[in-house]
């Protein structure tokens, strides 16, 4: 079988309007890739930008991947949440990235986005927090869904990633 190994973190956000933002993180995958080694999901710390707007979380990414064929490469799916002073958390933010699939060093950012309510839920998320949420998850990547919801723009999510690709020579993949 033909694997890939990625590693890198998550180097933080910019962008956001809120302040002490985290990120919930996960990996999908297609039926015919099989995780070796590491974790499909995961969560930052909270960060507070001290200077600029840049959150920094340096979360580190490390998953090795066996797989039989290139559909369903992996992508990864970003959840920023900001939370208030009295631990209370409210979604910033929804992206996804698509894992890049040649071999070597990238930087990757990703943008965000959150759906909007009605009016009344816009102004009761100004005041009290919390605010509209996704049912289903996959929404975030499948056009067909997300494209009937109203959104605003969040902020960027920065990740370094490395990747190294092994034995896709075997099965005609040139690397």
């Amino acid at each position: 079988m033909a694997e890939v190994h990625v590693i890198g973190q998550i180097m933080g956000a910019t962008g956001f309007s809120e302040s002490s933002l985290f990120c919930k993180w996960g990996v999908h995958t297609g039926a015919a890739w099989k995780l070796l080694s590491g974790v499909r999901e995961g969560q930052t710390q909270v960060d507070t930008p001290q200077v600029g707007d840049m959150a920094y979380w340096s979360h580190p990414i490390d998953l090795h991947f066996a797989t039989k064929g290139l559909q369903g490469w992996p992508r990864l799916h970003l959840q920023v949440w900001s939370q208030d002073g009295f631990g209370r958390c409210q979604l910033a933010g929804y992206g996804f990235c698509h894992v890049p699939s040649s071999p070597g060093s990238h930087q990757l950012h990703c943008p965000t986005w959150r759906p909007l309510g009605p009016w009344r839920e816009q102004l009761a998320r100004a005041f009290v927090g919390g605010g509209p949420q996704l049912l289903h998850g996959d929404a975030v990547y499948s056009g067909a869904d997300r494209y009937r919801l109203r959104t605003a723009a969040g902020g960027l999510v920065h990740l370094e990633l490395g990747l190294l690709l092994r034995h896709f020579d075997r099965y005609g993949v040139q690397c």
